[in-house]
């Protein structure tokens, strides 16, 4: 009889911002990104600040996939309470569908920063989970030309260095913190927007392509806070293409 060894959960700190600041960074904003993949509604970048004096972070603080609705929601005030500041920056559906999803993103991750940068400052280093820095600008190629001219970022905002870090999501708490900020923010965003337009079960699925999102949008169309530059999964299918996606 086998028997199966629970793995226990990963929890944040900041031994990696600590190893970061103290090479002489003032102030590090963890960095997350949240509704990448979604279907309809923004996409949003949170950060959170933190700088050498910043103590422990709130006990049991995770990626905010892994934590209850309940329990982000309840982490909130605690996060408040201990960084040093943190926002949250927004970039549209019809933004998305008109400069493509990265640059987007880029977009949202300078609007998080000015809006931070007035909280509490400057930031220094940015610790952005994953591999790929889609925060700073690409050195103009052939490609980027081709794709159009890159957008301009938004006034005050000052470029900071990237540090990337898979799962820092998962073991870094600045970027723990983060991710719950936008998660929050954003799920708030997709039940208002849901008022508006009850079809898609948004409250539920917040934009992602549920089952009942795509019967939705075969039946309905897309509404104004849908990314129709993608291939709609339930649009193709009520024109008969294969769906797809992003």
């Amino acid at each position: 009889m086998s028997t199966r060894t629970a793995v226990p959960p990963v929890f944040a700190d900041l031994a990696v911002e600590s190893t970061l600041l103290a090479s002489g960074t003032a102030r590090l904003a963890g960095m997350d990104e949240v509704g990448r993949g979604a279907l309809a509604g923004p996409v949003s970048v949170g950060v959170c600040v933190v700088d050498r004096v910043t103590g422990p972070c709130p006990v049991g603080l995770t990626d905010s996939k892994v934590l209850t609705a309940r329990a982000r929601t309840e982490y909130l005030p605690l996060i408040d309470e201990w960084a040093v500041a943190t926002a949250v920056g927004s970039a549209s559906a019809a933004e998305i569908d008109a400069m493509g999803i990265i640059r987007a993103l880029r977009l949202a991750g300078q609007r998080a920063l000015v809006a931070v940068s007035e909280i509490s400052g400057p930031v220094d280093l940015v610790l952005l989970d994953g591999s790929h820095d889609w925060l700073t600008e690409p050195e103009p190629d052939l490609l980027t030309m081709l794709e159009g001219e890159e957008v301009a970022a938004p006034a005050g905002y000052l470029p900071p260095t990237v540090h990337t870090r898979v799962k820092a999501d998962l073991s870094c708490a600045s970027v723990a913190a983060a991710s719950v900020v936008a998660k929050c923010e954003r799920d708030a965003a997709m039940v208002q927007l849901a008022k508006e337009h009850p079809h898609y079960g948004w409250i539920g699925n917040k934009g992602y392509g549920s089952a009942q999102h795509v019967a939705a949008l075969s039946e309905h169309g897309p509404s104004p806070f849908h990314r129709v530059s993608w291939r709609l999964p339930g649009v193709a299918a009520a024109a008969g293409a294969a769906p797809d996606g992003p």
